[in-house]
């Protein structure tokens, strides 16, 4: 049997353990490489944010002046806009109140023609009720005329009615005689 010193003297052993050996460091060199070029990024990183940082205050400072400026000039312009419609409020109230008192006078001027027509329109219902019970008056009176007329009218249709059934009777009955008698 081969001792350990003789397995290690082995060519077969040494190129396995100069091969184990190169990938050991090749590992190590590599993790290494990988950590300082993080840590290079990680402080390139952090002076970018730190740059970025800056620039994001500095905008807001100037957004935030640049925004004061804009509300102190929207606040003039507000109060300006105020002042004019309380202006336009006044004027147009008083306008109003000037219209307000029109209509009033109209209302009263129009209250006093339509009392004024109601009275004639009443005037006129009574003129009217007594022509109509004048025209009641006489359309009964003819009404009466007519019935009489009427009556004497029946009168005389029944009279010729009767003379006619007695004229037809008699010549009938001389007929019937006439007819027998011959």
């Amino acid at each position: 049997m081969q001792t350990q010193t003789d397995i290690i003297q082995t060519p077969e052993f040494k190129g396995l353990l100069v091969a184990l050996i190169e990938e050991t460091i090749r590992e190590r060199l590599k993790e290494y490489v990988m950590e300082r070029e993080k840590q290079a990024r990680e402080v390139s990183i952090i002076e970018r944010l730190l740059k970025v940082e800056e620039e994001l205050r500095a905008q807001r400072e100037s957004s935030e002046k640049r925004f004061e400026a804009i509300l102190q000039e929207m606040n003039t312009r507000f109060e300006a806009m105020n002042a004019r419609f309380e202006a336009l409020q006044r004027e147009m109230n008083a306008r109003f109140e000037v219209m307000n008192a029109r209509f009033e006078a109209l209302q009263k001027e129009m209250n006093t023609r339509f009392e004024a027509m109601n009275a004639r329109f009443e005037a006129l219902q009574r003129e009217m009720n007594a022509r109509f019970e004048a025209m009641n008056a006489r359309f009964e009176a003819l009404q009466k005329e007519m019935n009489a007329r009427f009556e004497a009218l029946e009168k005389r249709f029944t009279f010729l009615q009767w003379l006619v059934v007695g004229a037809v009777s008699f010549f009938g009955v001389l007929l019937t005689a006439v007819t027998i008698l011959r």
